[in-house]
């Protein structure tokens, strides 16, 4: 039977609390430690002060698809893309600190953060397995997150190319087009 390292519990419960900080739901932290389900509840319930949500996590990229949410990915997959390559660190840690950075620019904005962590985490998951991917816009050259056969050669993105109502809600801490 392998032992268990004490300072691998500790960085273990050291992520756990940063995620569980930054949102994110039991079943993120299950698979991102290696405590055990028993630990990361009585871990979350002290951190957080209530029991974590229930029910499954968000599984399908059509979220990630749709105007306001795209130019949110967007952000947050290129900001994770460039930690990513700058500097050596583990996956979890570039999600945590890409998300970071995308939650401290919508609050600099003064525009609503649309992204969880927990949708952040899987966005991240569902890039790295292909189910979603970065094409380049024809119009302005930016990155942003699309299906895998979007053709590139005339892609549009949503700021570019906004749909017809986007933009006119009157609800505080949107995006808006002038």
């Amino acid at each position: 039977m392998a032992t268990k390292s004490v300072m691998t519990e500790s960085r273990d419960i050291e992520r756990a609390v940063a995620l569980i900080q930054l949102g994110a739901r039991l079943q993120v932290l299950e698979s991102e430690t290696s405590l055990s389900y028993e630990r990361l509840l009585r871990l979350y319930k002290e951190v957080a002060g209530k029991s974590p949500s229930k029910g499954q996590l968000p599984f399908s990229t059509d979220w990630f698809l749709t105007w306001q949410p795209n130019i949110h990915a967007s952000l947050y997959v290129n900001m994770h893309r460039y930690l990513s390559k700058a500097s050596e660190m583990d996956d979890i840690d570039a999600v945590m600190k890409g998300y970071r950075l995308y939650a401290e620019q919508m609050q600099a904005s003064g525009v609503e953060p649309l992204l969880t962590f927990t949708r952040a985490w899987r966005l991240t998951r569902f890039m790295d397995a292909g189910m979603l991917v970065q094409t380049k816009c024809s119009c302005c050259g930016g990155l942003f997150v699309t299906e895998p056969y979007e053709n590139a050669r005339h892609f549009e993105c949503g700021l570019c190319n906004p749909p017809a109502r986007a933009g006119k809600g009157k609800g505080p801490g949107g995006l808006r087009l002038h």
